[in-house]
């Protein structure tokens, strides 16, 4: 029913992905497989009901507790994830670490350490550190050394990712108990952000942190997320949360509406929104099994391609984790044989802490992922063999 097989020229359009690309590797005009958004245009519905709002023709100040934009959200977590949102406990920010900046700012101090899941999501990284707080990561699975870090008494929030970046794991529900559990026993918040939640593998389920919050675990908590990283539209930015205890939830938006002068979202944001959750569902089933063929085929070519290499498509996402370390190449020799032979751009583990992995975003057009996937191949038979 939709074509993603179809190939959208970005160039000149102010892309970070594409037109930016020199920023990150120093060298123009790459094909590139990095920042994770896609090259999908976003959903007709969506497209229908943006143009709708701008024909009207006027953009004065609004307010995204009028309208439809909370009902909307209500409905997209009762009939996605059988999930109950009182739309009284949501509050909204520009982006998912705008609110993540926020929820920092409230729940710790300066030098308090706040622990995540290594490899960590860059975005993560700049927020924490920059506030002046320490990042304190834990490999994913090792449930000792989370207790460990969470034990310690300037731990002060987890900060999970759910499903993770970059790894594309789904946290069972047993799991996301068990840190709560362990959030309780040593008084520490827990922020979840949700992003990547709707972008869930078939065969997988995304448990949002509201359902394991609710049955009394954990103290402070909050969960962020966006419609914007599923339908492709986080150029309209605009993000939603919902934080748990009352008083803590007017406080952010108290802090929303007057230290950071949040008074009137983007109103293109919340029609975007609104038309995703309310149509946008037959798209995006059709967006994961697109995604789930083309991993099939990444898995395929590198099975075929670098037999040294033991792969599986993620759990969530379209953002491919791929472990390089069994072929013993250095990190910076890889991206600089891609970048100058290969000519693309494809981004190193080492920016999520990982040395020796790559993060290869497939959002795309599977002949463009085709590129990038054999691209890797090449590149790492070469310096293998060299």
């Amino acid at each position: 029913m939709y074509d993603f097989d179809r190939e959208n020229d970005r160039r000149g359009t102010w892309s970070v992905q594409w037109d930016g690309i020199a920023d990150r590797f120093g060298v123009p005009d790459l094909l590139p497989f990095t920042i994770s958004d896609m090259d999908f245009a976003s959903p007709p519905e969506v497209l229908a009901a943006l143009r709708e709002r701008v024909d009207h023709g006027v953009f004065g100040y609004t307010d995204w507790r009028l309208g439809d934009f909370r009902e909307a959200i209500r409905h997209w977590y009762a009939s996605r994830y059988d999930t109950a949102i009182d739309p009284d406990s949501l509050v909204y920010a520009p982006s998912v670490l705008n609110q993540l900046s926020q929820l920092l700012r409230m729940w710790t101090e300066p030098g308090d350490g706040v622990v995540v899941h290594t490899p960590t999501y860059d975005g993560f990284r700049k927020a924490v550190t920059g506030l002046g707080r320490e990042l304190r990561g834990v490999p994913v699975g090792d449930a000792k050394a989370l207790e460990r870090e969470l034990a310690r008494p300037d731990s002060r929030m987890l900060l999970l990712c759910s499903p993770h970046n970059p790894t594309g794991r789904v946290w069972t529900e047993a799991e996301l108990t068990a840190f709560a559990e362990l959030a309780e026993r040593h008084g520490v918040s827990v922020v979840s952000d949700e992003i990547h939640a709707d972008l869930t593998a078939e065969g997988h389920r995304h448990v949002p942190w509201t359902r394991i919050a609710e049955r009394g675990r954990g103290r402070r908590w909050a969960l962020v997320t966006s419609g914007t990283k599923a339908f492709n539209f986080p150029a309209l930015s605009g993000s939603y949360g919902i934080v748990g205890d009352p008083d803590e939830r007017e406080a952010f938006v108290r802090r929303m509406e007057t230290g950071e002068g949040l008074a009137s979202p983007a109103v293109l944001s919340l029609t975007a929104h609104i038309a995703a959750y309310r149509q946008g569902a037959a798209w995006l089933d059709e967006l994961r099994g697109y995604v789930a063929g083309t991993m099939e085929l990444v898995r395929e070519r590198l099975a075929e391609g670098l037999p040294g290499v033991v792969w599986e498509p993620p759990q969530a996402g379209y953002l491919a984790w791929i472990d390089l370390r069994p072929l013993g190449i250095e990190e910076t020799r890889l991206q600089e044989e891609l970048v100058t032979a290969e000519r693309v751009a494809i981004m190193p583990g080492g920016t999520y802490g990982t040395p020796g992995f790559v993060r290869l975003n497939v959002g795309c057009p599977r002949k463009k992922a085709e590129r990038g996937v054999d691209a890797l191949i090449r590149t790492a038979t070469r310096l293998r063999t060299s």
